[in-house]
């Protein structure tokens, strides 16, 4: 929490009725990506937000932030990353203000939703929650979308979506601006002077979509495309001219499906002149055949999903090998990796339907031991809205209604496990993290022959596994010592504990008054299953006037918000 001296202030503003801008006129455009979930926390959370989560902007926000200032009107792009207070880093007397968020910080963009509206902004909701729960987030946005393009948002300004409406292109975004119209945001997010750090970071996309069904991703039914080669290879040369010493970060969902490619675009630049990068593939790709196409590319880290010991061993490439057979069959891949690729993270889902006893934690935690030169990403199953995940959680009444969105990722369990009571599955997770900051596992980490940087940056992610194991054990001494407690995480009680009314309030800080009680809980009774017919842009119902599609309306009183809002 903040000393009172660094208390946010924040005061219910009162809602204005100024007129919007006319048909035709430019409008006063915000643009906000969330990188972090909470209010500005402590000196270390800041000093992580700085040096490595600021790195993480989204691209598509700049996007929007390119085709709005294209069509005339003034923007004010910013990235959230834990640094200072977020209303602030819009101006409030933006027109519209659009926001990017994951899950995790849905509650904060909700508040910054009703601080933006009661200063007269209209507000468009985009990203990965958007995506999950919009009909959740339509109680607070006028607007919620889902595959976007230019179009949509030039249709969107033009007052053709009525509000309270969750909107979709229907189709998969492939032309995205280039890294050259995207300087603008660039340098006010990851290549911001403004507390440099010492490595910066360019976001570019090779593919979007995944070929892959992982019933607990997001992008499980995505379609996958390879973006068109000459626009890459255009932002390769772009950076190589103007930005030799950034690291390229692909933020494709599987980077290099269509290997050969992929790769031939990057060995299209001078190898001279070509940047290392960092991407996210599946194993079932990182073949040996291809490995040296890796390192002459500078490949510099490579994040694969293992996912479980039990399940989804296609996207691992061991095919039907489960348990021990995958443990030395990824352990082999990897072994042999590490002569082509400075750094690795192999993601982890521990206690899916599939896991029981011991064997998940056990295997994991032999990973760790044997493989030093790979940090282990290990996830809490999160149930997303849309997923096959959560419609089956859901269905076995399963999930934990009363729990606020900002508890869907570690160190939170957001369900109840099939085969694990929940104490004996919080043991798992204590005995897994703890392997991690074992004193071999720090010795092995930090004498493995990899790149300082590589080592400095798992030396972070070992410290945060600390704050996580000091999570977990606090959850799990409630779980053992407060009857209430348990039966919330069993589901006998739909009361949410007090520790989770504290923990949303030192972590949103003031801006926890902005959400009324029931305003924090999600509201899965109006998505029907998240089984969301998206409104398309080819039949969504349309404001029409003599003259056409009518501008975007008057602002509207909070209380007329509100009759808006879906029942």
């Amino acid at each position: 929490m903040f000393s009172p001296k660094d208390q946010i202030a924040i005061e219910r503003p009162e809602p204005s009725s100024s007129p919007n801008a006319g048909r035709g006129r430019a409008l006063k455009i915000g643009v906000l990506d969330l990188l972090s979930d909470a209010a500005p926390q402590s000196f270390g959370e800041r000093m992580y937000g700085s040096h490595f989560r600021k790195q993480f902007t989204s691209i598509t926000p700049q996007a929007v932030s390119v085709w709005c200032r294209q069509m005339g009107h003034t923007v004010a792009y910013a990235t959230y990353h834990g640094h200072e207070a977020p209303h602030t880093l819009i101006p409030d007397d933006v027109d519209v203000l659009f926001l990017c968020a994951y899950t995790k910080a849905a509650p904060l963009a909700y508040a910054l939703a009703k601080w933006f509206k009661g200063h007269g902004a209209l507000t468009v909701l985009g990203g990965a929650h958007a995506r999950s729960f919009p009909d959740d987030a339509l109680r607070f946005f006028d607007w919620v979308v889902g595959d976007c393009d230019r179009q949509l948002i030039e249709d969107l300004l033009a007052g053709h979506y009525p509000r309270a409406t969750a909107i979709s292109s229907g189709r998969t975004l492939e032309d995205f601006p280039s890294v050259e119209e995207r300087l603008p945001e660039l340098r006010a997010s990851s290549l911001s002077e403004k507390g440099r750090t010492f490595w910066q970071a360019v976001p570019l996309l090779a593919s979007v979509g995944c070929p892959y069904t992982c019933d607990f991703c997001v992008d499980w039914n995505s379609r996958y495309v390879r973006l068109p080669s000459e626009h890459l290879r255009r932002d390769l040369e772009f950076l190589a001219d103007n930005y030799p010493k950034v690291i390229v970060g692909y933020h494709d969902p599987n980077f290099a499906v269509q290997f050969d490619q992929t790769m031939d675009v990057l060995e299209s630049i001078e190898p001279e002149r070509r940047l290392p990068y960092v991407m996210e593939s599946s194993l079932s790709v990182l073949k040996e055949s291809r490995m040296q196409r890796l390192k002459d590319t500078r490949c510099a880290y490579a994040v694969a999903g293992i996912e479980s010991w039990q399940e989804y061993s296609g996207k691992a490439g061991t095919g039907r090998a489960n348990g021990r057979k995958k443990l030395e069959a990824v352990t082999a891949q990897f072994d042999k990796l590490k002569h082509f690729v400075n750094g690795f993270q192999g993601n982890f889902v521990l206690g899916t339907d599939a896991d029981s006893g011991r064997d998940p934690a056990e295997l994991t935690r032999e990973f760790i031991r044997r493989n030093p030169h790979v940090w282990p990403g290990i996830n809490i199953p999160t149930p997303f809205g849309g997923t096959p995940l959560f419609d089956d959680l859901l269905d076995s009444d399963r999930v934990l209604r009363e729990l606020p969105f900002l508890f869907y990722y570690n160190p939170y369990l957001v369900f109840v496990p099939k085969h694990y009571g929940v104490i004996e599955y919080y043991d798992l997770l204590i005995e897994v993290f703890a392997e991690m900051n074992t004193a071999g596992s720090w010795r092995r980490r930090l004498g493995n022959g990899t790149h300082w940087l590589v080592k400095a940056i798992h030396s972070v992610q070992a410290a945060g596994a600390w704050s996580e194991i000091k999570e977990f054990k606090r959850i799990r001494q409630m779980l053992a010592s407060d009857a209430n407690f348990l039966a919330f995480h069993e589901r006998r009680s739909d009361r949410l504990p007090d520790f989770y009314h504290q923990r949303f309030e030192q972590r949103l800080g003031r801006y926890a008054e902005l959400l009324e009680p029931d305003e924090r809980r999600p509201h899965f009774e109006t998505d029907a299953s998240l089984k969301i017919e998206w409104q398309r842009e080819g039949d969504v119902q349309m404001h029409s006037g003599p003259g056409g599609p009518d501008p975007l309306p008057t602002r509207l009183s909070e209380p007329e918000l509100v009759q808006l809002a879906p029942a």
